[in-house]
């Protein structure tokens, strides 16, 4: 029989894995996925968790909302991120799992900045993603080819925007992108191109589209002035781990809702000043008197 020789790279591999072993065993892991959009806040609160916590890392992972609610439902994370409720999501039962609302995300078409356009209307909008304005110069800017880029199936932003925007309609077939942060390095290189983003992976290097005459900030969507936003939800097992339940808890701090969210771009529930039922009806929140 041949003799199995460790050489010194097999060595090395041995002693990696022997060693993670040693850090898992010291310390814990919470494995949070989906949203992209809620990617962001989730791993800035973790990390500010992580203070708090030394031996307690928590891995955040994108992959989309239909991704993050697959994935809690059988039991292969700690937390799955989404955009949607889980009634929203076919093959998902709301009933073995947990929901938490933990923040507001605006959503906002983004254009390539040499894009000589301001506003649209929200039809104007709608029929741009339908194909049935093709050309800039249709909505008052120079004549230049529209490119789509559509978010990937899954996508709980794609799925709101297609509520919000187009009434439910499928947009016209074009490239389609999981990656928040690829989809804007895509448009900025893109002449002509547009898209859409949460608020939350907004930089100088795209052009952001008001509709109507609002811009799209933090405030005009606590009114609904601005209409396109969706609620960020965090789902748990309905037995989740005591340290997943303190990561919840401390979702829902002031530390978080008051500081990292309005700094990251997010809207604090609490600051809402309409909420939106799972058929999309928006009403008012009526203000306790004090």
């Amino acid at each position: 029989m041949q003799k199995k020789h460790f050489g010194f790279l097999g060595i090395l591999v041995l002693a990696a894995v022997l060693s993670g072993c040693g850090l898992k065993q010291k310390g814990e892991v919470l494995n949070a996925v989906g949203s992209s959009a809620l990617q962001p806040l989730v791993e800035s609160a973790g990390e500010e968790f992580n203070k708090k916590y030394p031996d307690v890392y928590v891995n955040v992972q994108g992959g989309g909302s239909g991704t993050g609610l697959a994935q809690i439902q059988a039991g292969a994370v700690d937390i799955g991120n989404s955009d949607l409720y889980a009634e929203e999501k076919s093959g998902i039962d709301p009933k073995k799992i947990i929901g938490t609302k933990v923040a507001v995300v605006g959503i906002t078409p983004i254009v390539n900045k040499g894009v000589k356009v301001k506003s649209l209307t929200l039809k104007q909008l709608r029929d741009i993603f339908l194909g049935k304005i093709t050309n800039w110069k249709e909505v008052g800017g120079q004549d230049l080819p529209i490119v789509l880029l559509n978010r990937a199936q899954g996508s709980g932003t794609r799925v709101a925007f297609e509520q919000l925007v187009l009434n439910g309609q499928q947009p016209l077939n074009a490239q389609e992108q999981d990656s928040s942060g690829m989809v804007r390095k895509i448009i900025a290189s893109t002449e002509g191109s547009i898209s859409y983003l949460a608020f939350s992976y907004l930089n100088d290097t795209v052009k952001t589209l008001e509709l109507s005459g609002f811009e799209p900030t933090q405030k005009n969507v606590t009114t609904n002035a601005w209409p396109l936003w969706s609620y960020e939800h965090m789902y748990t097992s309905k037995k989740p781990t005591a340290m997943t339940k303190k990561f919840m808890k401390y979702m829902m701090t002031s530390e978080v809702q008051d500081k990292i969210v309005t700094k990251m771009k997010y809207i604090a529930i609490k600051d809402m000043k309409v909420t939106r039922s799972i058929d999309g009806k928006v009403s008012l929140i009526k203000q306790s008197s004090k």
